[in-house]
């Protein structure tokens, strides 16, 4: 039972699931390994482990500090701080409302996916006469991609309505565990496929040519750090909210260690999953986006083919629904949690169902144009940016932000509110507020390992791989 107007996790475990479901979600099984196949491969994963230690770990454990030293979400954890640091909060408010609107999106494409195959299993056509096709069409029916964005915002926002015990925590504790057995299936089953070693290599081989000029080497360490920040929940506000939920028995270092180990584990599985399959059927790593979709649906119909290939994309699409859902629960929360906080700061009773229904409603009308601009493919029943701007994809001056919706709300959140958040974030841990996580780290005499090497990363390298990731990002977006 939780045992306060804002909710508590009921045990240690519990936290753990929601904390690894919320960092195990699209950013791994899509984003992941498109962005390994698109950056050759072993470079990608060296840069990305790197990045883990020294900015996810450091990160995730300054923000859960920051949770639970104030008690506050997102919205309220820098304001307790001081004030003029409350816009920083609002950042990471922000960014989540924007992140969820397309990934909402992107969720509701997963899920007719999921229900194809489904369809398939039972000798039915899934796939509206479209075949391996299918995901051009899709992008263009407007109707279908509304409906299953709802769909997809209305188990978010259930699950969010039940609090943080009685629905995120328990649904989190029910799923993870058959998502790991699912993934680990799948696997197995790629691995026996004849020529998925080439996917192996591909992932494992080491190849640093990548490496040989700057310009390369900067593109890599933007892509990868760009996923370390999506897919570890960092600058959104998920992880100081999650934190504000734990209570001073729990040991915030161990937990800021465990949930990246577990996401990187995932991540590396993930890639282990889709790209020897493509390897063993001849698709492209190189697809980009539309990996998850057109290419594996085309390994799951036409390479396997038959009732193995239903079951298996069934199965593969399952998963990717279930670990959406455990991602976009957490962002909504960081949303309610911000109204809740709010309305207790006032003297009222929060009201936790009506705040996320609210969210879920605006969040339905901002992705709309996500919806149905067709992923910027031109000719939309809403036009995307570089159209709006009256360019085309060959016209001057056409750059990534304008490319299409989700790209213009990827661009204002992961391009610019997330690392200058996880900038401005460790600035404040390494020089303003020094002692604030090892005092919040040796609660209930735990001892803070490797203060040291803390301290450096907050003071020193997280800035400077945040300020390097900035000028890449403002690059590839407006350049």
């Amino acid at each position: 039972m939780e045992t306060s107007k804002r909710g508590q996790w009921g045990s240690s475990f519990g936290f753990l699931m929601a904390a690894i479901g919320s960092a195990i979600g699209l950013g791994n099984l899509w984003a992941f390994p498109y962005k390994m196949g698109k950056t050759g491969g072993f470079a990608f994963l060296v840069l990305y482990l790197i990045l883990v230690a020294l900015v996810g770990v450091v990160g995730m454990l300054g923000e859960f500090a920051l949770g639970r030293k104030t008690g506050k979400g997102a919205g309220g954890a820098y304001a307790a701080l001081g004030k003029k640091y409350s816009f920083i909060g609002w950042m990471a408010v922000i960014s989540p409302f924007l992140i969820l609107s397309f990934y909402a999106v992107l969720g509701g494409m997963v899920l007719r996916y999921c229900l194809g195959f489904l369809v398939q299993i039972f000798g039915a056509d899934g796939f509206a006469g479209q075949g391996s096709g299918f995901f051009g069409w899709l992008l263009y029916s407007g109707q279908s991609m509304i409906l299953f964005f709802a769909l997809f915002l209305v188990c978010t926002m259930a699950i969010v309505m039940g609090g943080v015990q009685g629905g995120i925590e328990k649904f989190s504790k029910a799923v993870m565990p058959a998502l790991g057995v699912i993934l680990i299936g799948i696997i197995i089953f790629v691995a026996m496929q004849p020529g998925a070693l080439e996917g192996y290599k591909f992932m494992f081989k080491p190849d640093m040519s990548l490496f040989s000029s700057p310009g390369s080497f900067f593109d890599v360490l933007k892509t990868a750090s760009g996923q370390v920040f999506f897919s570890l929940s960092m600058a959104m506000g998920i992880n100081i909210t999650f934190g504000s939920y734990l209570d001073k028995q729990k040991s915030l270092q161990k937990n800021a260690v465990i949930v990246p180990l577990f996401d990187t584990i995932f991540a590396v599985l993930a890639g282990m999953m889709i790209l020897p399959a493509c390897a063993a059927f001849h698709v492209d790593y190189a697809q980009g986006p539309g990996l998850l979709f057109a290419s594996m649906q085309k390994v799951f119909l036409d390479g396997m083919g038959g009732q193995a290939g239903n079951i298996i994309g069934f199965l593969f699409y399952f998963l990717v629904f279930i670990a959406a859902v455990t991602s976009s629960i957490a962002l909504m929360e960081v949303l309610t949690s911000a109204v809740v906080d709010r309305q207790l700061d006032k003297g009222k009773e929060p009201n936790r169902k009506k705040t996320a229904l609210l969210f879920a409603v605006l969040q339905f009308l901002i992705g709309i144009p996500v919806a149905l601009d067709a992923l910027g493919s031109g000719g939309a029943v809403v036009k995307a940016p570089y159209e709006l701007l009256g360019l085309t994809t060959e016209s001057a001056g056409f750059a990534m932000w304008n490319d299409c919706w989700l790209d213009f709300y990827d661009m204002l959140t992961e391009g610019i509110m997330m690392p200058l958040g996880a900038l401005l974030m460790s600035l404040l841990m390494g020089w303003v507020f020094p002692n604030l996580v090892k005092d919040e780290c040796e609660q209930s005499g735990h001892q803070f390992k490797g203060a040291g090497y803390f301290k450096f990363c907050f003071r020193f390298v997280i800035p400077i791989i945040m300020v390097i990731v900035l000028i890449t990002q403002i690059q590839s977006f407006f350049l």
